[in-house]
Order: C-alpha cells, then sequence, then structure tokens
C-alpha cells in the first residue's frame, strides 16, 4: 500500500470520525453548551501536544494573530454550540444536514470578502440547497423542534463558512493542527461562564460515564481527526479532502439509523441529497476556478 492510498484511508477514517460526533448531542445527557466546553478541553490539550510533539513552534508570529486567533475562536464556539443544539432539537440526520449548507452559504458569501462575482451556477445552488431545505421542514413554525432544528443547524453552517473564510484570508499560514489548538483554547475560558451546574455536579446528568464519553469526543473524535487532516493533505489534494468530507452527512446519517435507531424519513433523504449534492458540486467548480485563475496569474 503506498502513501497515497494511506493517505486516502486516513482521510475517510477522518471524515467518518468527524461524522460520528455528531451522535454524541444524544449519547451525552448536558446542554449543547456543556458538550461543547467539555469537548474543547481534552481536545484543546490533545492539539497542543500534537503541535509540541511536531517540532512546531506553540507560538504565533505576533500580537495580530492572537487577536484574529480569539475572534475565530469566539466563532467557533458559538458554530459548535449551535451544531449541537441543531440535533438535540431534531435530530443527528437533520441537523447534520443542515449543517453541509454551508459550502453554498460560503459561495454566497464570499464576494464580500474576496474578488469574486456570482455566476447563475452558484444561484441555481442555492435554490437547490433551499429546495432541500424546505423537503427537511415538517412544519414553517418554530414551535416545531425539527424547524427550530433545521434553522439553528443553517445559522451554524453560516458560522462555520464565516470562520472558514476569515481563517482562509487571515490565519491560513499556519498549520491545520496549531489553528484549530488556537481556537479551541479560547472556546475553553469563553464558555466556563455559561457552563450549566449540572456540568460541575456529580449526579445523574454527569457522571463518570458522561466524562468518559466527553473524553472520548474531544479526544478521538476531534483532535485526532483534525490531526489526521495535516497527515492526509501531505499525499492528497485539497479537491480530493473536500470532496471526500462531503461524505461527512452520509457517515452521520449512517452512523445515526444503526446506533441511535434514528429513522430518517424519504423527504429528510431526498433532501439531504439535493443539499449535498450542490455541495459536491460547488466544491468541484470552486477548485475549478481557481485553477484556472493561478494558470492565468501565471
Amino acid at each position: 500500500m503506498d502513501a497515497v492510498q494511506k493517505s486516502l484511508i486516513n482521510l475517510h477514517l477522518t471524515v467518518m470520525l468527524l461524522g460520528g460526533t455528531a451522535l454524541f448531542s444524544k449519547l451525552i445527557p448536558l446542554s449543547a453548551l456543556d458538550i461543547t466546553f467539555g469537548r474543547s478541553l481534552p481536545a484543546c490539550l490533545f492539539l497542543f501536544a500534537y503541535v509540541k510533539l511536531s517540532g512546531e513552534s506553540l507560538k504565533l508570529n505576533n500580537n495580530k494573530d492572537y487577536f484574529i486567533a480569539t475572534g475565530l475562536g469566539l466563532i467557533m464556539a458559538v458554530h459548535w454550540v449551535t451544531y449541537f443544539a441543531a440535533m438535540q432539537y431534531s435530530s443527528v440526520s437533520v441537523g447534520i444536514i443542515a449543517l453541509f449548507t454551508f459550502p453554498v452559504v460560503t459561495v454566497l458569501l464570499e464576494p464580500f470578502f474576496e474578488k469574486i462575482r456570482l455566476v447563475w451556477q452558484d444561484i441555481v445552488s442555492a435554490l437547490v440547497v433551499l429546495v432541500g431545505i424546505f423537503m427537511i421542514v415538517p412544519d414553517v413554525s418554530i414551535e416545531n423542534d425539527i424547524t427550530l432544528g433545521v434553522i439553528i443547524g443553517v445559522f451554524s453552517a453560516f458560522l462555520y463558512a464565516i470562520r472558514n473564510l476569515l481563517h482562509r484570508q487571515y490565519f491560513c499560514h499556519y498549520s491545520g493542527s496549531k489553528a484549530m489548538a488556537y481556537q479551541i483554547a479560547v472556546i475553553c475560558p469563553c464558555l466556563i461562564l455559561f457552563v450549566s451546574d449540572d456540568f460541575f455536579s456529580v449526579d445523574q446528568a454527569f457522571n463518570m460515564h458522561t466524562a468518559l464519553l466527553l473524553l472520548l469526543l474531544g479526544t478521538v473524535f476531534t483532535a485526532l481527526p483534525h490531526a489526521l487532516v495535516a497527515t492526509s493533505l501531505k499525499h492528497l489534494r485539497a479537491k480530493t479532502f473536500s470532496l471526500v468530507a462531503c461524505m461527512q452527512p452520509f457517515y452521520g446519517v449512517v452512523f445515526a439509523i444503526f446506533m441511535l435507531n434514528e429513522s430518517p424519513t424519504w423527504q429528510t433523504l431526498v433532501g439531504g441529497v439535493l443539499v449535498i449534492s450542490a455541495a459536491v458540486y460547488e466544491t468541484i467548480n470552486t477548485h475549478r476556478q481557481h485553477r484556472k485563475d493561478k494558470q492565468c496569474s501565471s
């Protein structure tokens, strides 16, 4: 087995682990905010240890980058909280599909960050996503938990798109592991003021089982995949990574069906296919456009 094949296997393992994070919204008997805080503690320690063992400096280049890392971390904190909240209100299947509107949201927001013009294909992709989301929503009312979950999931996707665009513009000169380590380090202190009493009380809400689940979420399902990404990208193109990453909702839905006994409706599955199809198209189109830009500038 050559290096490329090993990297591809690592990449699929990474995406499976990231898809598996959705399960913890149902497995851990805590609020979305408490889960996010509990996830960030071990993830932060693991990633900083990984950066140190990799021989990379733990320091950032200048004071401005610490300010940028703080801003990105704050956005990530709200993104993670809304990510788990979306699935707690609705289901893993609905929440993770709503989240994966972010590739199309990113394309729609790019003109505000970079000198990129929208084309008619982007508008079509956005309309396809809207149809997909409409199929998932059972009732146009926030009193319906599934509808509320979809709204929160799309808001989480919006935050993730904003974070990715800002990261690409101001923070991409750091490795993925180091960048995530600093952003997660911001999540810990900013959420501790809002953590509920359940998190610190040793009772039915928070016991050894819950603590082990949070440790598993923070290390194996959060820090490890972000470390594997850096390894995978050494031998794979960014386009390959992006396309495989689009399989995350598939893995998440499959895990939810077999491990949580969820039964997604046919509307949810069809809506999910539309959303993911748009995500895959925008991924391919974005890389094609970047390649053209490089050719024009060379």
